[in-house]
């Protein structure tokens, strides 16, 4: 007995560690957990949020972390930040039923407002005598009254006469209909008690954001606000977001940016208060033009501009404290690195290379904690000291130190798969990346089925980060490729800007000479190859069923089949009208790229995923495409969340979700069958 168990544990220690780990499954998603959101107070103290899912109990649960303590208990709390002395730290919880700030002080946790209707987006003055916050009201009523509001809103469900009254555009967006309310700005002071609406009108104040209200921040002398806000008559057809800036107790707002008729946003007040950054756009009704950092001198009103030298688009940033320089994220090449711009001279410098870098703070010693994550490896907080920084001048090989292990149990028993790289020669001879993930127990000697998985946008990069359906189907034995075609960020702005206009010429061409490459790989079974996409990327899964019958199967999620009808349904109309250049009746590309007018060549079995309150991407036209498919007799299945939009409930949907397309590949591309029964789990809730 002992010879042998010597013998199983040679053997075990010979062994790839991959070997040794089960596979990625559906039920990992919801095992996973995650740190975010870091920040570093004054006097050093780290806090951040945690959450995590219970898929069985379908709930989910966040709580707050002070320097590796949890403070909360009530499983509801997010979003903290810090007080400008470093002594108070705010967050925001659920845990009296609606969204309210708290603030956490010596080890006690106070609730700050009482608003009727909860908060979003909340940031606090410098002084601590303010509150800034977002809520969606009737502007008759004003947003100083919350309870008013409520009461409307409770008055209207309750009515037996439920319809939706428009007499402009814009009356529905992403998953509600306004039905006359508008986002404003309320600002609560602490010591009075009172409620003061600083955006009354008709008018979004902050505009809409898929991730929720920002754009707004106090001034360093706690007297103005400045925020984001859209004007133009028809908000539906334009990108127009102005920079206003208003006193702290209302009345007449400023227009600082009213000479750009492209999008500016993202103020950042400079800790001096001489400054604001912004970020801006050039090309009025483009969404996806190029985001640049520029800054706003308030003494002087003059503008100028700090990357342009960079081109790529500029996320995330913070200021120095000195006021001096500015860092910033950018998207390149697969990754989201960290910047740093000096004012001085507009320099621009790599500070921390090759990673996809979520959320920063700085640590006050010239390092930073920040968030990223690899395909194979969870998302966790990093530190790296300024010595390390400093040592590694921009490179890869930087010493860092990861601050959470979360995840630590389920990465030493589950096999999280990494990418590889591979390089094309895309349309316009120009070079495009694609991102390979090879099957659990990989055996280079076996071939194996392929998925290819287009992106959706279109304008955005798939990155070397994680993601659940990099790894369920690697998981159930799929070698996994995502190309990062034309329209794609992060390769320069013309190579995002060449897909508008061209919708199934470069990115078609991109994606079959990537194809081709991967058919070739040793491992992949060119025989069975499936692929699939959402929203632009389901659109594509349309375009490439009436252009080739390479694929066994195709996936399509939230896209589009019939671009004429889409205009008409959309709520956004600024996309359209830019990337198709024009209207339906005005631009023949709506028929050009319309998968609708290839029917005749469709041949392949495709599934369907939609949702009934996408007003971005109409599930009308999954129903149009659905019914063309079955009245060609082409194997075809379609499912409807009927509660989401553009984005399914990650606890409520997704595990559907990821369970159909194991079915569907399963079927036709002869990997591992799906873990339940897509069937039984929407009609009798087994799973």
């Amino acid at each position: 007995m002992k010879k042998i168990a010597v013998f199983t544990l040679a053997l075990l220690a010979a062994m790839p560690l991959a070997a040794q780990k089960r596979a990625f499954t559906i039920e990992d998603i919801y095992r996973l957990q995650y740190a975010s959101g870091p920040t570093v107070s004054a006097t050093g103290a780290l806090a951040y949020g945690t959450s995590r899912s219970d898929l069985k109990a379908q709930k989910s649960y966040s709580n707050i972390v002070v320097n590796g303590k949890t403070i909360t208990t009530d499983n509801k709390s997010f979003s903290p930040f810090w007080s400008a002395d470093g002594r108070t730290l705010y967050y925001v919880s659920m845990a009296s039923g609606s969204s309210q700030l708290y603030a956490w002080r010596d080890g006690k946790a106070t609730q700050l407002t009482d608003y009727a209707l909860g908060i979003d987006g909340a940031t606090v003055s410098p002084d601590g005598n303010l509150i800034a916050f977002a809520a969606e009201v009737y502007p008759e009523i004003g947003g100083a009254d919350g309870k008013a509001n409520k009461a409307a809103i409770e008055r209207k469900a309750k009515n037996p006469i439920q319809a939706h009254i428009a007499d402009h555009l814009l009356y529905r967006h992403w998953t509600e209909y306004s039905d006359g309310k508008y986002w404003h700005i309320i600002v609560y002071n602490l010591k009075n008690k009172t409620y003061t609406d600083v955006t009354p009108g008709r008018f979004h104040s902050p505009v809409f954001s898929p991730s929720g209200p920002s754009g707004f921040v106090f001034s360093p002398d706690s007297k103005e606000l400045c925020y984001l806000s859209n004007h133009d008559e028809h908000p539906e057809a334009t990108t127009n977001c102005d920079l206003w800036v208003v006193p702290v107790t209302g009345g007449e707002a400023k227009n600082i940016t009213a000479e750009n008729k492209a999008w500016d946003g993202s103020p950042q007040y400079s800790p001096d208060g001489r400054y604001i950054a912004y970020r801006f756009q050039r090309t009025p009704g483009y969404e996806s033009d190029r985001f640049i950092l520029g800054l706003y001198d308030r003494k002087t009103g003059q503008k100028r501009v700090l990357t342009e030298k960079f081109d790529n688009w500029v996320d995330d940033y913070k200021w120095t404290p000195d006021s001096k320089a500015i860092y910033f994220l950018g998207e390149e090449r697969g990754y989201e690195p960290l910047y740093r711009v000096d004012l001085k001279n507009d320099r621009i410098t790599k500070v921390i290379a090759n990673r996809a870098i979520g959320s920063f703070d700085f640590d006050g010693k010239g390092g930073f904690y920040y968030t990223y994550s690899r395909t194979g490896k969870p998302s966790a907080i990093y530190h790296a000291t300024a010595k390390a920084i400093a040592a590694a001048k921009g490179r890869p090989e930087l010493k860092e130190t990861q601050v959470t292990h979360l995840n630590d149990s389920l990465e030493a028993t589950v096999d999280i798969r990494p990418s590889e790289t591979m390089w094309i020669k895309g349309a316009k001879g120009d070079s495009v990346e694609v991102f390979i993930v090879k099957p659990h127990g990989f055996d280079p000697n076996k071939k194996y089925p392929l998925v290819i998985n287009v992106h959706g946008g279109p304008q955005m990069q798939w990155m070397d980060s994680f993601r659940p359906d990099w790894q369920v189907y690697p998981g159930a034995g799929y070698v996994v490729a995502y190309p990062n075609i034309h329209g794609s960020t992060g390769y320069g702005q013309q190579f995002c800007r060449d897909i508008s206009g061209h919708w199934g010429s470069y990115p078609f061409e991109d994606f079959m000479k990537a194809t081709d490459k991967l058919a070739q790989l040793a491992y992949v079974d060119s025989t069975r190859m499936g692929a699939m996409g959402w929203s632009y990327g389901g659109y594509f899964m349309n375009w490439v069923q009436g252009q080739t019958k390479r694929f066994k199967c195709l996936a399509s999620m939230m896209g589009l089949f019939d671009l004429r009808s889409m205009w008409g349904a959309t709520e956004e109309l600024w996309f359209p009208n830019f990337d198709l250049e024009g209207q339906p009746w005005n631009s023949e590309l709506y028929t050009k790229w319309s998968p609708s007018s290839y029917v005749k060549n469709f041949a392949t079995p495709t599934l369907i995923i939609t949702g009934e309150r996408d007003y971005r991407v109409s599930y009308t036209q999954s129903l149009q495409y659905f019914s063309t498919l079955q009245s060609l007799g082409i194997p075809s299945r379609l499912i409807v969340f009927k509660n989401d939009g553009h984005w399914p409930s990650t606890l409520k949907s997704m595990p559907l979700y990821y369970n159909a397309h194991l079915e569907w590949f399963h079927k036709y591309l002869g990997g591992a069958p799906a873990p339940w029964d897509s069937e039984k789990m929407v009609q009798q809730g087994e799973w």
